[in-house]
């Protein structure tokens, strides 16, 4: 990638996302640690929110310590035992999309984190994003961001978000946006 490219590249991450191409972009959320594949906060996927009370309550649920269950080398809450088997009968099904980082983010060549609060289910799969107001610029074209950040994870999934950033660092093949 060239210097051209790469600026080209942050710059456009910086207006869509609405702050300054001067400042630091991984400010906005903290960035994934080495080989992080799924988003992890205080020991748990989804902030300890149940994945599969999105499918059936329709709503971000609080997990329950008492009912967890361990997929893709991360530690996942259910509010119910019922619920806790149902992820453990299909985890693909109920697991979020890219690992549960922005899905918005992964569009962009990039993994932030995401705001439980803030997802939609496409296609009988969870998707989260960075924020609501992130996700708003999201909804705009959903079928194009999934497409980009479906591309873009094949690339991004093993590589930590501070070498994404970093322009000598970033891999090849990315694309910006929806595709």
């Amino acid at each position: 990638m060239t210097k051209r490219s790469s600026f080209m590249r942050s710059a456009a991450l910086a207006a869509v996302l609405g702050i300054s191409a001067v400042g630091s972009i991984v400010s906005i959320s903290a960035p994934a640690s080495a080989a992080q594949e799924v988003h992890i906060v205080e020991g748990y996927a989804l902030q300890g929110f149940d994945p599969v009370a999105y499918f059936t309550v329709g709503a971000p649920t609080p997990g329950n310590s008492e009912f967890k269950a361990e997929h893709g080398g991360a530690t996942y809450r259910f509010a119910s035992a019922e619920n806790r088997d149902l992820f453990n009968a299909n985890p693909e099904k109920y697991a979020p999309q890219y690992g549960g980082f922005c899905a918005f983010g992964a569009a962009m060549g990039r993994k932030f984190g995401a705001d439980p609060q803030a997802w939609r289910i496409v296609d009988d799969k969870l998707y989260l994003n960075l924020n609501k107001e992130i996700q708003q610029r999201w909804v705009a074209d959903i079928p194009g961001f999934i497409r980009g950040a479906d591309h873009n994870w094949e690339i991004i999934e093993t590589i930590e978000d501070a070498k994404l950033a970093d322009e000598k660092m970033a891999p090849k093949g990315l694309t910006i946006g929806a595709q």
